[in-house]
């Protein structure tokens, strides 16, 4: 049978990687003020869904205290746990090494939950400079393989910029797919944006010229440039995409603005892969996790932030068009450990 102190770590850590914990996490405006809260409706949705389950998870903890140190033998399986589910060794191993030194003074499951709960949520927060004032036109430029939901993520980025009252311009720079073009037009009808878009097979370049020319004549206040999904060990669509990016940047001095990656948080620790290669091409400035609603391999969260630096910036919790949130370190670590 577990030891009861190892089981209250293993739990905690085993949540880590679920994909429900992240539908608490919606987060704060952005800095920039560029993009409005999370919608209130959808956070209440989502925090009543869980409520039921973040309970439970902290009555176990409160039932498995006991006072005392932490033997080695349950930090080995609390490493093993983490690792397993995907969280990488580099947060593994700064996860481990910050409980063995704090949770052995603990004297209460209050102090056990806030050594863990700081502990994920400092791993979690961004150590670089806040993010600058966004440029006008802000240029957005969305990334990543095939299948991980980039189109969807750009349709409900769309529609926050449009609701904080932005003037938002969409480029259809996925032109290898004529079901792309199509749905980012959905996408763009649905949130009363602007759509540049050329024929299925068209130069991605041109249409990102093009969709830079657009944005100045029209006062865009954001462009969100749509890629073809590519398979980042292609050296040559990666070359590709590399155009596109200097091809914003010859049109709209500074573009892109932004790179945001998207990843599918299913993948596991292929994700890490797949972040490194865009991040050497481009120099990714933030990351989406999509599908997260369902997927135990969430850990990959801690293994991005831990082993590249980069920034988790939003979260996809379903289709609708209000379920991206933004990430906030400190609400995913409470919801790991407070009881509702």
């Amino acid at each position: 049978m577990m030891d009861p102190l190892l089981l209250a770590v293993v739990t905690i850590a085993g949540a880590i990687a679920t994909g429900w914990v992240f539908a608490r996490v919606f987060g704060p405006a952005d800095p920039s003020g560029a993009l409005p809260s999370a919608l209130p409706e959808r956070q209440a949705s989502w925090s009543s869904g869980l409520a039921r389950t973040r309970g439970g998870m902290a009555r176990r903890l409160l039932s498995a205290w006991t006072d005392g140190g932490v033997p080695d033998e349950w930090l080995s399986r609390a490493e093993e746990t983490l690792l397993s589910s995907d969280v990488g060794m580099t947060a593994t191993t700064a996860l481990v090494s910050r409980w063995r030194r704090e949770i052995g003074r603990a004297n209460s499951e209050h102090e056990v939950r806030g050594i863990v709960r700081d502990a994920v949520r400092d791993l979690l927060t961004p150590t670089g400079p806040p993010p600058a004032a966004p440029e006008r036109p802000h240029v957005i430029l969305v990334v990543g393989v095939n299948g991980v939901g980039k189109t969807t993520t750009i349709g409900k980025l769309s529609h926050r910029f449009h609701a904080a009252g932005q003037n938002v311009l969409l480029v259809a720079g996925d032109t290898f797919r004529a079901a792309a073009i199509e749905q980012l037009a959905q996408w763009a009808e649905r949130t009363e944006a602007g759509l540049v878009r050329h024929q299925h097979g068209a130069d991605p370049s041109a249409v990102v010229f093009d969709g830079a020319n657009a944005a100045r004549a029209r006062g865009a206040d954001v462009v969100i440039i749509d890629t073809a999904g590519r398979l980042h060990v292609k050296a040559n669509l990666m070359e590709e995409v590399k155009k596109v990016a200097r091809t914003a940047g010859k049109a709209i001095p500074g573009a892109p603005h932004e790179v945001l990656l998207v990843i599918d948080a299913t993948t596991g620790q292929n994700a890490i892969n797949q972040a490194k290669v865009f991040h050497e091409a481009l120099g990714v400035d933030g990351v989406v996790l999509t599908k997260l609603d369902g997927t135990a391999k969430g850990g990959v969260a801690l293994a991005i932030v831990a082993e590249l630096g980069l920034p988790i910036r939003y979260v996809g919790l379903g289709e609708a068009v209000g379920d991206l949130a933004e990430f906030d370190p400190s609400a995913f670590a409470d919801a790991l450990v407070t009881e509702t």
